[in-house]
């Protein structure tokens, strides 16, 4: 029974496996700075923290949006731009894992990972 087990365990991790989603994962760290520091950054929506900072982000095929605050200063909002990671290429040869890498956006990365702004300030009315 045990024997069985262990096969079966070791079968559904070779069908299930994917290269980019093994080697690269599925969420990825950018670094974000801005000018002034001290901006709260926001994911989708969610605070995660304040200027400079490296956020994990979720891969897929289109970036989360994220905003930077900061009292007296203009809202910056923009989604980080997604690229096509290499590592997935291996899967070619096991159509299964390409399809994992898919499903989990482990064949996106983003690219740039450091991003840099400088906030303007508010304009008086």
């Amino acid at each position: 029974m045990k024997r069985i087990f262990n096969i079966a365990a070791v079968s559904a991790t070779l069908l299930l496996s994917s290269c980019a989603t093994i080697f690269t994962g599925t969420k990825q760290t950018v670094q974000i700075n801005s000018n002034p520091p001290a901006a709260a950054i926001e994911v989708d929506g969610v605070k995660a923290g304040v200027t400079p900072m490296a956020v994990p982000l979720k891969k897929g095929f289109t970036g989360q949006t994220i905003s930077l605050k900061l009292d007296g200063y203009e809202t910056k909002t923009f989604q980080p731009q997604t690229t096509f990671n290499a590592v997935s290429v291996v899967n070619l040869l096991f159509i299964p894992g390409f399809i994992v890498d898919i499903a989990t956006g482990a064949m996106m990365k983003f690219d740039p990972a450091v991003y840099e702004f400088t906030l303007e300030q508010k304009k008086a009315n």
